[in-house]
């Protein structure tokens, strides 16, 4: 491979709802530009850029793919992202990396869920966006109605700059609105060559109406082509296309392509499009203007080999036998393999050995990488996913990727306990992989939580974890961390006494416990005068009460918020110790606490979710089905649902985000946060009590 530049090179996520053709359109664009020997399919599993056990066994991608095409002596860094919501943490990181998107829509399934939320993140972005309509060799696939519903559920900019010739199993060739010629492939034939013809009859009309469109359209983003076409004169290609690039810049146009990956029908047109369309990394920094901070002061980041290097890690992967492998775009400067460089984010040095770019599985070593370009590179000491690395001339930190934020909650367990260590390094192996993969230890219920972006995230995080580290785990319901206090005040007396021949124990107190305002805690108090327990063992008290809280009254769980005085007692000159009054005050605590009304306390959470107007009643009546309270319900600026905000308990949050997809046919979206304590109501109380209550006589 040569070296490309800057300006020879385009960078592209690939993006789109899951099954709807972008890895076969990545592996199909990659073996007709001849960067790669075989065309796969997703049925055999050998596809270019679907390469794990786990994308293969299930037929879809889960991991962010990197593949490259040369094509006009330019090279396309093409990013396949996954399509589906539990993973689009690496969708987000592969548009982060890209100049532009390539989103892709299936003739058959139309504008998806997944379809919707990766193109408005890449308009959010400011990143050109191309429509290809994927598998028009397919039954029932309609070219016209899915333009209609790009139009209508995307955004009525779009415009189509081909139309096929035939569809389903007749789908033979494209006419380009361009170039007003018919591109007629040979039946049976996936080399991608074409014959060039006139316009069939039979697709004329359809030309006519298309075309007229289209010029009309290009026109309106220009003054002088408006002038041009209101005066009835002809716009040329060359004209047309540095107008379009334009308007795309601007978020003015979309094009639209058609293409059939399996027949490789189409596919040569869409990779002369890229790079004619497309900017190219050196053009992108007009729309980006890419900022870092270096010590205490902005500076720009240009796209230029001169430039001081600086580069962002978006991905890493781990890789058996081989170790983590770290994906990175270079933004500014150039980098030669073996060189030193500096992590600003963890103030550390790197050397990059064996500089690589990727193809699918295979890493291509390359001496030299240039402004703009896509590397990989192996073994990196202490660099992660949204790790800047720079020079230590110039320790520039570049803005980090935003990535979603988990969904799902599991407990999760190894299946053999001496695996708990092992468990726990891959568990944060997992995390640098996919930042959307988070995980951490909750004190209160002894157990490890992790978290994602859902029920098949977590499935697929299990199959990793066997088949990279070796360790089989168990994902289950996390226990809820309730907590426990009183109503009322009450007093009595705590009195531990033993003899066992010689030196004995003995300790007297006696305490009035009272309730306390919510979020107190536990508040202790000294009340004794006289003497009647001395000083040096009024801590021991207020350590064993402490210590008896911490196991509750009702069903386990710490009693919070209350208050203690200790007001009276009496002691031994030779039996008494710090031991003794712990034991009294622990004594105390299980006599007095009861008496007090005890009551069960649930964490509950504040809740925001944005849905669509249609799905409206479905979810606040779920809302109200798991005892949530109703904030209040508001239609924000950018019109993109209802926005409900809601009060539910953690208790009936569990595997919510999977419901609400299931409610709101995957258009909705929610955030929690922890809000605080109540007070449960009797019955759900009791049920916790209860179940409590047989955990501890099957555990005796």
């Amino acid at each position: 491979m040569r070296a490309y530049h800057g300006s020879e090179i385009r960078n592209i996520a690939v993006v789109g709802h899951g099954a709807s053709g972008k890895t076969s359109l990545v592996d199909a664009l990659a073996f007709v530009s001849g960067t790669s020997r075989r065309h796969g399919s997703i049925a055999e599993g050998t596809t270019l850029t679907d390469t794990a056990p786990e994308e293969i066994e299930r037929g879809y991608s889960i991991n962010l793919g990197c593949a490259h095409a040369e094509w006009m002596d330019s090279k396309i860094n093409m990013l396949d992202t996954p399509g589906f919501l539990d993973f689009q943490g690496d969708a987000i990181a592969g548009l982060a990396a890209a100049d532009g998107a390539l989103c892709v829509v299936g003739a058959t399934s139309g504008v998806e869920v997944g379809t919707e939320r990766m193109f408005r993140e890449a308009v959010q972005r400011g990143d050109p966006v191309l429509f290809v309509v994927t598998m028009m060799d397919k039954e029932h696939a309609d070219f016209d109605a899915i333009y209609r519903q790009i139009k209508s559920k995307l955004t009525n900019k779009v415009i189509p700059i081909e139309v096929p010739v035939g569809e389903g199993a007749d789908f033979h060739g494209i006419v380009n609105l361009f170039d007003k010629k018919a591109h007629v492939y040979a039946r049976g034939a996936r080399s991608g060559a074409y014959e060039e013809t006139d316009v069939p009859a039979e697709v004329q009309p359809q030309f006519d109406r298309y075309h007229a469109e289209l010029i009309e359209t290009i026109a309106a983003t220009d003054d002088t082509l408006l002038e041009r076409y209101l005066n009835g004169e002809e716009i040329s290609r060359d004209e047309a296309i540095v107008a379009m690039k334009s308007a795309m810049k601007r978020m003015e146009l979309f094009p639209l392509f058609c293409v059939s990956s399996t027949l490789n029908y189409g596919t040569r047109a869409v990779l002369s499009t890229i790079v004619e369309l497309m900017p190219s990394a050196y053009e992108m920094e007009e729309l980006h203007a890419f900022v870092g901070s270096e010590g205490d002061h902005k500076v720009e980041i240009h796209a230029k080999d001169d430039a001081p290097f600086a580069a962002v890690v978006f991905k890493t992967m781990s890789e058996p036998h081989v170790g983590d492998v770290s994906l990175f775009r270079i933004l500014s400067g150039s980098v030669t393999s073996g060189d030193e460089l500096f992590n600003a984010t963890r103030d550390g040095v790197e050397k990059l050995n064996h500089l690589a770019v990727s193809n699918g599985r295979d890493r291509i070593e390359v001496p030299r990488l240039h402004a703009g370009d896509i590397g990989c590179v192996a073994k990196l000491r202490n660099t992660h996913t949204n790790d800047t690395l720079s020079t230590r001339a110039h320790p520039v930190r570049l803005p980090q990727i935003v990535f979603p934020e988990a969904l799902v909650q599991m407990a999760i367990h190894p299946t053999n306990r001496i695996d708990e260590e092992k468990l726990q390094q891959g568990l944060h192996r997992l995390h640098d992989e996919d930042p959307t993969f988070q995980t951490h230890w909750n004190a209160e219920t002894h157990e490890t939580i992790v978290s994602g972006m859902g029920e098949r995230h977590l499935e697929v995080a299990l199959s990793k974890l066997k088949r990279k580290f070796g360790v089989g785990a168990e994902l289950s319901k996390p226990k809820i961390a309730y907590r426990e206090t009183i109503r009322t005040r009450a007093e009595g007396q705590g009195r531990h006494k033993k003899q066992s021949g010689g030196r004995g124990q003995f300790g007297d107190c006696w305490v009035r416990i009272l309730p306390a305002q919510r979020g107190d805690g536990i508040r202790f108090e000294d009340h004794i005068v006289g003497g009647s327990i001395p000083s040096k063992f009024i801590p021991a008290v207020e350590k064993g009460i402490h210590e008896a809280a911490e196991r509750g009254i009702l069903a386990g769980f710490p009693l919070v918020d209350f208050q203690v005085e200790l007001f009276d007692g009496s002691y031994h000159t030779v039996d008494s110790n710090e031991m003794s009054f712990k034991m009294a005050g622990i004594q105390a605590f299980k006599s007095v606490a009861p008496k007090c009304k005890p009551v069960l306390l649930e964490p509950l959470d504040e809740v925001e979710i944005v849905v669509p107007e249609e799905s409206l009643g479905d979810v606040l009546g779920d809302l109200s089905s798991r005892r949530g309270h109703i904030l209040g319900t508001e239609t924000p600026d950018d019109a993109t649902g209802t926005r409900v905000r809601a009060v539910v308990p953690q208790s009936e949050m569990h595997l919510y985000a999977s419901a609400l997809q299931s409610m709101s046919h995957g258009r909705a979206s929610f955030r929690r946060q922890f809000r605080g304590y109540e007070e449960m109501p009797n019955e759900a109380a009791q049920r916790v009590v209860d179940e409590a209550a047989k955990t501890l006589e099957s555990a005796h």
